[in-house]
Parts: C-alpha cells; structure tokens; sequence
C-alpha cells in the first residue's frame, strides 16, 4: 500500500514480472531491404534488418500527414477544394476542383485509397501551403525523436531529400495509433463518403491487403513509388500485444509482414505486473482521513525477447479529493513508464464509499476559499 499526501502525487517504483516462457520462431528471411517489428507500447525492437538505414518510403509517409490533419482539429467543418490540390500524379481519392469536402474526409482518402490528391489538399488547408505543410511534419519528426527522417512532400512522391529509416517510421505508426480518429478510420476496410460539386455517395476502398489476411490486423498504411518500390506500415493485435511492422522497398510485401508478425508474436508476450493492492490519498470532509484507489485493470507489461524491462511507474492524484466519494469513481490515474516513454495510462478509482462527515459542516471564510483556489490553479 503506497500512501500519497501531497498535491501532485508523482511516485516512481520499479515493478517485478510475472514470468512465462513460449515457442519461438526461427527468425524471418524477408524480401525488403529494410525491415522491422517493434512493441507498439514500449518502442522495442523485437526483429531488425537494416531498420536505421536512410530510404524512400512513399505513402507511408502519409501517416505523418494524416496525424498532423487530425492533430489540427475542426474535423468536419466543410470547405472548398482549389486547384493546387488537384495537381498532382499517383493515386487518388478522386478530388475535382469546387469539390466540398472535410479534412477528416481528407484523412480517410489519405489511409484507405492513398490518395496524394488528399494529401495536397490537406497540405495546403492546415499548413498554408506545401512548404509550410513539410516545415510542420519536419517539426513534428524532432519532437518524436525521429532522427533520419526528412519530408519534403505530403504524399511521399520522390524527392531525394524526402526519405526515413523502417526503425523511425514504426515509431511514428505507433503514436499516430494512440490517436483515436487515427486507429478508427485505418482499421476500416472501406468507407463511404460523400463529397463532390454537389456532394454524393461514394465508396473508398483501403488497399491494405493485410485487413482481410492477417487476423487482428489494425492498420496501417501501403506505399509505392518506382525509386522506394514497395513499402508497408501494418500493425496487429493478439493477446492483449500489440505490433507494429514496416518494410521499405520489399518487392513480396504481404508475405514479409505475415511472417514478420508471426514471428513477433511468439517473441512477445504480455504478464502481468507485480503492484500493491490498493494505494490511499488524503481525504477531506469524511469520517476517515484516506481514500483506497485501485487500478481499473491490471497492469501489464510485455515481455521481449526474454528480456524484462524495468518498468516504473507514477500515479498523480489531486492533493484534496473531497467527500462524498462513490466506490469506482474516477481519482487519478497509474501512468507506466518503460525508461521516459509513456506506455500506458490505467485510471485509478475509488475501492469503496466515502461518506460526508455527520454533523455541522465547516463553513470556509472567503481567505479559505480563496486559498484553497489558488492552490487549485498552481498544482492541478
């Protein structure tokens, strides 16, 4: 039982594993020159080939495109699409000029038909324009810790400036998947629209094959240009583990990933962490002094390679939880760290009741309340 009394409680304790062991699969000769699978939660590297090497990675640069449309917000608000979106060669989502569309319209014709037609348009209305769009997915790269990446173009038509490594893009696959709108809409097989002068029906199909045939397929992302050849982002789930695979330039693809995958999945399982019971934080206004939490679900933690990685963790709760307090209410939250990386957050709840003191209730003076509030304002 871990005590917290303090405004912002941030503790950091190493957890112990339950250990297990499984079948291993021979290591997976691929097609691509540049190839990896990493755990989508804590970045790890469970098989490589050549995954720091600098190439072309086409629509796959998409990802980063889709991600920033999202991040940009006023998803549905509809405008009109010009004629620099138009101008563009590959695949499409088949935008005309006049055409209304939104950008999480834009975002759905970047991830399912590729459409490099989406990704201008989505360029220019959250960037300002082409240039201005790449400064913001080269920005977006630093803060990622993406360090061989460059973009020069929003749909990843070649430029020889425009290049990442299989290790940096899997990186980026795996926030882009904590991203809600993101995960929703490149998990779908097919969606139907409605844009156009006038709007009207239509069906866009996701030429990720990996949908239909890999079981628990997730996502994410195909490219293709003749200088990068073949290039793929998936992702899969299985077991409470989940993915992310990326090849550059594999001319048998599909069949890479599939084997890739499998054998990630019987190099990584998932166990259990060793934690306390409950936890309690200070309480006001109640017959007790402490409220009990308890995580919501049981923290877990992959397994790699055999290797256990030292997870810690910090749970922060406001300093004042005031009375009363319902058993399973929402108090704060368990956040798991591998190293300084995020890798899951678990909601901390109240394991029982906590009723209101009986008698006359204390009436605060102004000086109280507005002590109280300002404490609020500098540490919530």
């Amino acid at each position: 039982m871990k005590k917290l009394c303090c405004l912002i409680a941030v503790a950091v304790f190493v957890f112990t594993l339950s250990g297990g062991c499984f079948a291993v699969e021979n290591e997976p000769q691929v097609s691509a020159k540049a190839a990896v699978v990493i755990e989508a939660g804590t970045g790890r590297v469970v098989f490589g080939k050549n995954e720091n090497a600098k190439l072309p990675m086409a629509s796959t640069t998409k990802i980063m495109s889709v991600l920033l449309t999202l991040e940009s917000g006023d998803l549905d608000s509809e405008f009109v699409v010009d004629s620099e979106a138009v101008k563009t060669e590959g695949s499409s989502m088949g935008l005309m000029e006049g055409d209304i569309v939104s950008k999480r319209d834009l975002c759905i014709g970047m991830l399912l038909p590729s459409g490099n037609d989406a990704a201008n348009c989505a360029a220019v209305k959250v960037g300002g324009s082409m240039a201005g769009f790449a400064d913001m997915m080269n920005a977006k790269a630093s803060r990622l810790g993406l360090k061989n990446t460059h973009f020069v173009t929003p749909s990843g038509l070649h430029d020889d400036e425009h290049y990442s490594t299989a290790y940096d893009m899997a990186q980026l696959t795996s926030f882009a998947l904590k991203n809600e709108d993101f995960r929703a809409i490149c998990s779908q097989k097919s969606i139907k629209l409605a844009f156009g002068d006038p709007p009207y029906d239509r069906w866009l199909a996701n030429t990720n094959k990996l949908l239909t045939r890999y079981e628990g397929c997730v996502g994410v992302k195909t490219g293709f240009t003749d200088e990068a050849g073949r290039c793929l982002a998936s992702a899969a789930e299985r077991d409470g583990v989940t993915l992310i695979c990326v090849t550059l330039n594999a001319p048998d693809d599909w069949n890479d990933h599939e084997k890739m995958l499998n054998y990630g999945f019987s190099r990584v399982k998932c166990v259990p962490l060793e934690a306390d019971d409950y936890y309690t934080a200070c309480l006001v206004g109640s017959e007790k002094d402490e409220l009990r939490l308890v995580p919501e679900r049981t923290p877990m933690c992959p397994v790699i390679n055999g290797i256990t990685p030292s997870i810690s963790w910090k749970m922060t709760v406001p300093r004042m939880i005031y009375a009363p307090v319902e058993k399973g209410h929402n108090v704060g939250e368990l956040v798991l760290l591998d190293g300084s990386r995020e890798i899951d957050r678990i909601p901390l709840i109240a394991a029982e009741d906590a009723a209101v003191k009986k008698g006359k209730p204390h009436k605060k003076s102004f000086s109280e309340l507005i002590t109280d509030k300002i404490k609020e304002l500098l540490f919530s």
